[in-house]
């Protein structure tokens, strides 16, 4: 299960560790210039730390409808805000880059995310989006999309944004001809 820590505080920026300010920066798909004054304005009263990333899951859960027919690889955070339509990497970037315009450190994730624990969906979950934000000393998993904690997730990897942890780079052209992704619990 995905770890839950309503009291975990947000850091001063001169308190980060030096290798998580990177994840405080703009990156390809999180343009942090452009929904900068959009996100202090959304949730400059909001009280900092947990609250904050919650507010900017609730909002962005809302915000977002998902759909497999709105997916692009083109497709950045201000995109996803503006048409309120996307797939599950579009909630992580569009909740990424708000939670960096308010100063959390945030991280791009993608893995496996079976359906345990919830009920069962007619179009099972394969690969998945997420993201991490560093609160308290930590790192902790976010998910805008389903907005809950979940069990089994399988991290692959992680980066600034969907660039850095890309699941194939071909040098021309290539077709999936099929995947099959199946996890369980293990008691």
């Amino acid at each position: 299960m995905d770890d839950v820590a309503p009291d975990a505080p947000q850091h001063a920026l001169s308190d980060l560790p030096v290798d998580v300010l990177l994840f405080l920066l703009g990156s390809r798909y999180c343009e942090t210039d452009r929904l900068s004054n959009i996100a202090w304005s959304m949730f400059g009263h909001v009280p900092k730390g947990w609250p904050l990333v919650q507010a900017i899951c609730d909002f962005v859960h809302k915000h977002i409808a998902f759909n497999y027919a709105h997916a692009s690889p083109l497709k950045t955070a201000f995109d996803a805000y503006t048409q309120r339509q996307g797939v599950c990497r579009d909630f992580a970037h569009l909740a990424i880059t708000l939670c960096r315009c308010m100063n959390i450190p945030a991280r791009y994730c993608t893995g496996y995310l079976g359906d345990i624990g919830v009920p069962p969906d007619p179009a099972p979950m394969d690969f998945s989006a997420w993201f991490e934000v560093y609160l308290g000393g930590r790192w902790y998993t976010f998910d805008a999309r389903h907005n809950m904690p979940r069990i089994g997730r399988i991290l692959m990897a992680r980066g600034r944004d969907a660039t850095d942890v890309a699941m194939v780079t071909s040098f021309g052209p290539s077709t999936l001809v099929g995947f099959k992704v199946v996890t369980a619990e293990v008691a």
